[in-house]
């Protein structure tokens, strides 16, 4: 996939361009049906389809205090929409000059760019401009003006209700997994970075991956089978997200999420790990003792490993591939 991170960057693509443009947070379901929209007008007319999200996310610099936790770095958002098959990401960074910009000189930026700009698809709720004051009605004016199809998609909907990045958030805040797994069209996943640790859980022979997460919104303080990639290298796994009670004694511990990888040794350290929930097996406890801890890691494994065995979890098996989404 190629990644752009300026909107000049369009004049380099085939034309017509056609967008599609959101924040896109999760990926989930309803996105994928705008991806989806723009890649099926690209193959219409041979152009070229082109995703188009935001960094950081919009509210972070107009409301911090109101921004969301987020579902997806920009790096793991990449990941997912690879996944998807997407060919063309355009990562515009969102800043006070953009947005200050009008509607109508927003877009005008992107279609000067596209050679041409074949169409625009956004979800039916999208807000754009200054004082988000473009919405659907005025970009289809706009694409009339400036020579464009607009395509409003309309929700998708998953238990009677509209699928959005806030239920997933309140699925994955409250563990429901199978619910975020039915709007996400895959299981709920974190990015991260393998950091050295204290190399405790070595000692007791459970060896772990510690994780620099990226992600904001995460599960309830836990022990989870899991499933993991690294260096595309698929495993099976149990972690723990949370204080490390037994280990951490001052009351000052961040939560923080680690994870053994069944059947690998060696060091992972500096690799990009997703790590997909797939069952939560237990709250976090404080053991009496590091004996009691190693047991305890035993139990959880050995129940990870019969979770994951009967074929728990989807993976992106629900997620369908959008291939062929450029030139």
């Amino acid at each position: 996939m190629k990644t752009f991170h300026d909107i000049a960057s369009l004049a380099t693509l085939p034309g017509p361009v056609h967008l599609a443009i959101g924040f896109f947070d999760g990926v989930h379901l309803g996105h994928q049906e705008v991806i989806r929209r723009a890649r099926d007008a690209a193959e219409a007319d041979g152009g070229t389809a082109v995703i188009a999200t935001f960094d950081p996310h919009p509210m972070k610099v107009l409301r911090p205090q109101s921004a969301p936790r987020l579902l997806t770095s920009t790096l793991h958002k990449t990941l997912i929409l690879s996944h998807l098959g997407v060919t063309h990401l355009l990562v515009i960074p969102f800043d006070s000059d953009l947005a200050a910009l009008t509607p109508d000189q927003f877009i005008g930026c992107l279609a000067s760019a596209a050679n041409p700009l074949g169409s625009v698809t956004v979800g039916y709720n999208w807000t754009f401009g200054k004082g988000r004051s473009g919405n659907l009605q005025t970009l289809s004016a706009l694409g009339r003006t400036m020579g464009f199809q607009v395509h409003g998609v309309t929700p998708v909907v998953v238990g009677e209700e509209p699928v959005s990045s806030t239920r997933v958030r309140l699925a994955v805040e409250r563990g429901d997994f199978h619910a975020a797994s039915r709007l996400l069209g895959r299981d709920y996943s974190v990015h991260g970075t393998i950091v050295k640790g204290r190399q405790l859980a070595r000692k007791l022979g459970f060896p772990t991956a510690n994780l620099s997460l990226e992600a904001e919104q995460l599960p309830p303080i836990g022990v989870y089978a899991v499933r993991a990639t690294v260096a595309d290298q698929a495993f099976k796994g149990v972690a723990n997200l949370g204080l490390r009670p037994t280990v951490e004694m001052d009351g000052s511990a961040k939560r923080q999420l680690e994870v053994h990888l069944f059947d690998h040794s060696g060091d992972l350290y500096g690799e990009g790990i997703e790590v997909r929930f797939i069952q939560r097996l237990r709250d976090e406890i404080k053991m009496d003792s590091l004996e009691a801890l190693k047991t305890q890691i035993a139990l959880d494994a050995a129940q990870a490993r019969q979770v994951l065995e009967a074929g728990s979890g989807v993976g992106y098996g629900g997620m369908a591939s959008l291939g062929g989404l450029g030139a």
